[in-house]
């Protein structure tokens, strides 16, 4: 079976397809038949073991945060689930100490507006944050962007694709910088994470977060958050709860941190979000997701190629290295039309 014919395999497990083309995977992937199926098991559970389903809800925490760990290319038992980005990096922003020495976090303006309003809420705490601007609206030049990069830097979040125009930014390069200086990088997945292969260890990537909502098609309220295993200790959040306690169900007074990536989740895990991701993230683990990009870039050529002959002002990169998975285009009266 060839790359493509494996692919169009696949199409049988979202049952949606057979009525309807889905174009919005970088917003809402299509939902997977397994994710009914997961979620009856949850109501299932609930029902017939009460609160003893506890012991069989807990451990999907680790069995989804393995799943997802595949997908990044990181070491199994290094991925904690959250509820969503906001609340991932508010946590790592608690667990920050922004020093006269080393303040600063540096960014691009085409960052999520959700991370925007995280660490400008940090200015309080100390922060002195570096927004790097973009030339277009499309890319931000990455001589500019490593130039910010300096040794009073303490992190980098940024984001690996632009969900404004899909462009690509190179993590190799910005890693390099941030640990020549000694600064940290936080990678926002969201728009690569299903679409375009990942070696998140290999690059020596401090942190990652993203979501299952997108290319992933696992639904929402099941984000993620990586952190590099050797770097975990010194993470000790102010944004925290019981979950991240070593103990949690000894409801000790004091905070004592989990040693492994528990220690970042903080209050109770939204339970039913594991269950409907969790088929996604499977089948995710199942493809080759090179064969997943190929066929990516081949599918957006030619809707650039479409809207080159319609006229339409492309808003993605051309070149394919620099392009996610997605086409924004734009022409006139195209807010009605929306």
């Amino acid at each position: 079976m060839t790359d493509e014919q494996g692919l169009l395999a696949m199409r049988e497990h979202f049952p949606s397809l057979a009525s309807c083309v889905h174009m919005i995977s970088h917003s809402l992937g299509a939902m997977p038949r397994g994710a009914r199926q997961h979620s009856e098991r949850f109501v299932d559970e609930w029902e017939q073991n009460s609160i003893r389903a506890w012991d069989d809800w807990l451990p999907e925490l680790d069995r989804l945060g393995d799943s997802i760990a595949g997908v990044l290319g990181v070491a199994s038992g290094s991925v904690v689930i959250s509820q969503n980005v906001s609340t991932v990096h508010a946590v790592v922003a608690s667990a920050l100490r922004f020093s006269p020495e080393r303040p600063r976090v540096v960014y691009s303006d085409l960052n999520f507006p959700s991370v925007h309003y995280v660490w400008q809420a940090q200015r309080e705490r100390g922060a002195e944050l570096v927004v790097v601007p973009s030339e277009d609206g499309i890319e931000v030049p990455l001589d500019r962007l490593l130039e910010a990069i300096d040794e009073r830097t303490l992190l980098v979040p940024i984001s690996h694709v632009l969900f404004r125009s899909s462009g690509l930014q190179d993590l190799a390069a910005i890693v390099a910088r941030a640990h020549e200086v000694g600064a940290m990088v936080f990678v926002d997945c969201y728009q690569s994470a299903g679409v375009i292969p990942l070696a998140l260890g290999e690059l020596g990537v401090d942190l990652a977060c993203g979501g299952s909502v997108k290319w992933a098609c696992a639904g929402p309220g099941a984000a993620y958050l990586y952190v590099r295993p050797d770097l975990l200790s010194r993470f000790e959040p102010g944004f925290t709860g019981w979950f991240g306690h070593a103990r949690p169900f000894a409801f000790e007074m004091e905070m004592h941190y989990a040693e492994g990536p528990w220690r970042m989740l903080g209050g109770t895990p939204a339970i039913p979000a594991l269950f409907t991701a969790a088929a996604g993230w499977e089948l995710l683990g199942s493809l080759d997701i090179a064969a997943v990009r190929a066929k990516s870039l081949r599918q957006t050529r030619w809707m650039q190629q479409l809207c080159d002959e319609r006229g339409f002002e492309l808003r993605s990169p051309r070149e394919d290295a620099r392009r996610g998975g997605t086409v924004c285009f734009d022409f006139e009266g195209s807010g009605a039309v929306a």
